[in-house]
């Protein structure tokens, strides 16, 4: 192999690379004119407006592309196939989001989801409908549930004999949509009560 200079090996680095760039520059300025037409999208999306995001759903974090159409309504959903976490795949919950988007209103500032429960709601036993409740008495009603829960199966030892400190009666049910800082509070309280059954909904 021929020996060659420091100098000459630059020279036709840049050489190179000013080729490349004369050659691609069509194929990238086709492609971003493809990408505001979508005349490479399938044709039942190819009217449409396309976003890039991450679903909402767990902590997951799985990219997301939506795409909506003039009425500024989402009509399909599929995963991101450059993003990292699931290249292009999405779960059921994570393709659900085209309900949760579209059930959504501006008001200024503010989104509102329509179908969002806003105050307390209570069904007595036996009872066929719904009452509103206030957030004092709803609060006070979980407190003293537990505490009577709690005392009435709490466990010291097993059969054994061995410290165990547990109840088995009361689960609970994580939100992703809480931080990491949140999430530990809530397990140091569960732990506290006994709790053995905490659960997390991004897990089912």
């Amino acid at each position: 192999m021929r020996k060659i200079s420091r100098r000459d090996f630059l020279k036709n680095l840049g050489l190179g690379t000013a080729g490349l760039t004369l050659v691609a520059s069509p194929a990238l300025a086709s492609e971003s004119h493809s990408k505001i037409t979508g005349e490479k999208l399938p044709a039942k999306i190819r009217k449409v407006k396309e976003t890039y995001t991450v679903c909402a759903f767990c902590g997951c974090g799985c990219g997301i592309i939506l795409y909506t159409n003039n009425d500024n309504k989402i009509v399909f959903c599929e995963g991101d196939p450059d993003h990292p976490i699931n290249e292009g795949s999405v779960c059921s919950k994570g393709n659900a989001i085209i309900d949760t988007y579209n059930t959504i209103e501006k008001k200024g500032n503010r989104v509102i989801n329509k179908l969002r429960v806003t105050k307390p709601l209570y069904r007595a036993p036996g009872s066929t409908k719904w009452e509103e409740k206030s957030w004092e008495w709803a609060l006070s009603e979980i407190a003293k549930r537990i505490k009577s829960t709690r005392d009435a199966t709490f466990e010291e030892k097993d059969d054994k004999g061995v410290t165990v400190n547990r109840t088995t009666a009361i689960a609970t049910f994580g939100s992703a949509s809480l931080d990491n800082e949140e999430n530990y509070l809530l397990h140091k309280m569960f732990r506290s009560w006994g709790l053995l059954n905490i659960e997390h909904h991004a897990r089912l």
